[in-house]
């Protein structure tokens, strides 16, 4: 089975990838699929899809088409299809063509990790630095021009952060309300509709560009007085350009914009009045060539990865839209087949009668399980009145050491002759601390407990096949391996309402 273009565009080790994939047990299936993914570091899910629900799946999602695992792509009313050639089918095509498998995938966030770092303090040391040196080592005049240009730095990189969804203060303060009732004044006409596109660049990312390299050739001012005058004046096509767009396309000024050409105009006034000419320098020229290459570079750079990471986002944010919708949720745990339990009086919580019911697996020794018991108590807490919770603790006598007997015991007593609250509390302390002798004292007593109820209730889970822990049981069905645990919090009130889940 070859899909090349699916694992280039997944950006794995294709030789990797095919290894694991045909040394799985059950290859070529769409389980061996999902879990070669998964151990490539490819979080996904699986789902058996009828057609008339693939509307609502996201725009990128892994599907078999023409018996071959092929990664689509919505675009318009088509879809884009990479398997081992990439093709283009319409809607009834790709139906036609495909089986109701569909797979939901995650991309790792690498733009994220590389932009954790909180650069505006380094920015603004960087800014203070160069107008304590400007002040202090250059004439007034260059000093002052210096400051513009960090000035427009400065407010050409608010522009740029905003025009991938970071709102500004500083240019909601200069343009005020940008909402559809403003348009008069609003910058988001003339900014995030901005149609100029050179290698993705806009034409506010050139303003970036260019008050960044002005400002590092303004450090070196007088012997790069030539250079400074030569960009100054090609300022003036930018200006007269801009003005164009707003006055005679968009009919409409854009304060920031305005603000951008005052500063250009303030640069060009002190290069006529006070700049002098300055002979031409091979070295100055080469620094200018050097400087322009490198900030192009890093503001072409930035802007792709940021890019990468607004559109991560919007795929990641659909596909959790899909994943938390309810119906979708119901079928899966549907397909599991019903567990029903003994009558078995063990650690009951909240109200008997409740219309959800939640059992959960688990063992005190299980790092993993302190987790579930957390999402346990918060649901006890806001619903107290809508659900019923039994905590189910494995327990064999022929495998259990003196210390988890111990352990048991205590619970045991402290859940039949204290409130409930203090029992969540016993049970939270043990997960924090691991200490048997605390939960011991908790309890008041040394007295051994029954655990009779605890092998049984043991025997009842191993027959039902829940081995590993933390399990949720929820009305008698197991949650699906497909959601997270976290994931019931956007589940219990419609399971609450749901008659046919009662």
């Amino acid at each position: 089975m070859i899909f090349d273009k699916l694992i280039n565009y997944l950006k794995l080790d294709k030789q990797e990838f095919s290894f694991q994939f045909n040394s799985h047990p059950n290859y070529p299936s769409a389980l061996a699929f999902s879990d070669t993914l998964n151990f490539m570091g490819v979080k996904n899910d699986a789902y058996e899809l009828d057609k008339e629900y693939w509307d609502e799946l996201p725009e990128e999602f892994i599907a078999i088409v023409d018996n071959s695992f092929s990664l689509v792509k919505k675009s318009g009313s088509s879809y884009s299809v990479y398997s081992e050639k990439a093709k283009t089918l319409n809607k009834e095509e790709l139906h036609k063509k495909s089986t109701d498998f569909v797979l939901l995938f995650e991309k790792t966030d690498q733009a994220e990790n590389r932009l954790a770092f909180n650069f505006q303090p380094l920015l603004y040391l960087v800014f203070a630095i160069i107008l304590i040196y400007s002040f202090f080592s250059q004439s007034l005049y260059e000093a002052f021009f210096n400051l513009l240009s960090l000035a427009g730095v400065y407010i050409s990189m608010e522009i740029f952060n905003q025009k991938f969804g970071n709102n500004s203060t500083v240019i909601g303060s200069i343009c005020g309300d940008t909402s559809a009732k403003q348009t008069a004044n609003s910058c988001d006409k003339i900014i995030k509709q901005d149609k100029t596109s050179i290698l993705g660049l806009k034409f506010s990312d050139f303003s970036l560009i260019y008050f960044a390299g002005l400002t590092i050739l303004g450090l070196f001012l007088p012997s790069t007085a030539y250079i400074v005058k030569g960009f100054t004046i090609v300022s003036v096509i930018a200006i007269a350009y801009s003005l164009y767009i707003q006055a005679f396309v968009e009919k409409t000024f854009c304060r920031v914009c305005l603000l951008i050409i005052s500063i250009l105009g303030g640069q060009l006034a002190l290069r006529i009045l006070f700049f002098e000419n300055t002979p031409f320098s091979v070295g100055a020229l080469l620094l200018t060539a050097v400087m322009w290459i490198v900030t192009f570079s890093a503001v072409l750079y930035f802007s792709t990865i940021l890019s990468q990471k607004e559109n991560l986002q919007k795929s990641n944010a659909k596909n959790l839209r899909f994943k938390r919708n309810y119906e979708l949720f119901k079928s899966q745990i549907l397909e599991n087949e019903r567990i029903r339990f003994q009558d078995t009086e063990t650690f009951s919580l909240g109200k008997k009668d409740a219309k959800l019911r939640l059992s959960i697996v688990s063992n005190p020794y299980c790092g993993f399980c302190k987790d579930g018991h957390k999402i346990m108590e918060g649901l006890l807490e806001k619903y107290p009145d809508d659900i019923s919770v039994q905590i189910r603790f494995n327990y064999s006598p022929e495998r259990a050491d003196e210390k988890y007997t111990k352990l048991l015991s205590a619970f045991s007593s402290i859940y039949h002759n204290k409130p409930q609250n203090e029992f969540l509390k016993a049970v939270e302390e043990w997960f924090e601390t691991r200490d048997e002798n605390k939960i011991a004292a908790l309890s008041g007593s040394t007295a051994q407990e029954d655990l009779t109820p605890f092998i049984e209730m043991t025997k009842d889970n191993s027959s039902a096949g829940l081995n590993f822990t933390p399990i949720f049981i929820l009305n008698g069905y197991q949650f699906p391996d497909k959601y997270d645990r976290e994931d019931i919090w956007f589940f219990v009130d419609e399971l609450m309402e749901d008659e046919d889940f009662q």
